[in-house]
């Protein structure tokens, strides 16, 4: 990480979210790297309400014209379901993991969706704006390597909030 990465000033918090969603834009690919961001509504979110910004999210990608052949009578788990497959990643890990999810193919990790430089610039930034008090989730278990499939397909996916906003980058894959 350069020191400009390290050093940009963070934004006044009502523009938070617009750089939040536009640094999570550029880890976005289509077809494969789906991203959301945005503001909690209810007082004092916690993981119920980002496991239901997650459901939104692969309802999203279900719908995608895409994946519509995969995944035809998909609907996204329950809101607990979604809850108990998800694993606490630690945040120093958030901002490679965030990388690692938008540019390399789940299936081929060779293939690249993004560039290595563009992926982790713009995940280092997400991360940075949610700030160090930022709680992340994943649906792998890193401890054994399993991943909690949350599609019927390839997926791998990182959700993380700071209390009120939340940023999610979720990737599918079929072989």
């Amino acid at each position: 990480m350069t020191m400009e990465m390290e050093m940009a000033p963070l934004p006044e918090p009502a523009e938070l979210l617009d750089h939040l969603a536009a640094n999570l834009s550029e880890l976005s690919t289509p077809m494969r790297v789906f991203v959301a961001a945005g503001r909690f509504t209810e007082a004092d979110p916690d993981l119920p309400e980002l496991a239901a910004r997650i459901r939104e999210l692969l309802a999203t990608a279900a719908a995608d014209e895409a994946w519509q052949r995969f995944l035809p009578t998909y609907t996204p788990p329950p809101v607990p379901q979604l809850c108990a497959a998800l694993e606490p990643v630690e945040s120093h890990n958030a901002a490679p993991f965030l990388a690692q999810v938008a540019g390399a193919d789940l299936l081929w990790p060779s293939h690249r969706h993004l560039s290595a430089e563009v992926a982790e610039r713009a995940a280092h930034r997400v991360v940075s704006l949610l700030g160090p008090e930022c709680t992340w989730w994943t649906n792998h278990d890193t401890e054994c390597g399993a991943v909690n499939g949350l599609t019927p397909v390839f997926d791998s996916l990182l959700a993380g909030t700071d209390g009120e906003h939340y940023a999610l980058a979720l990737q599918l894959a079929d072989d």
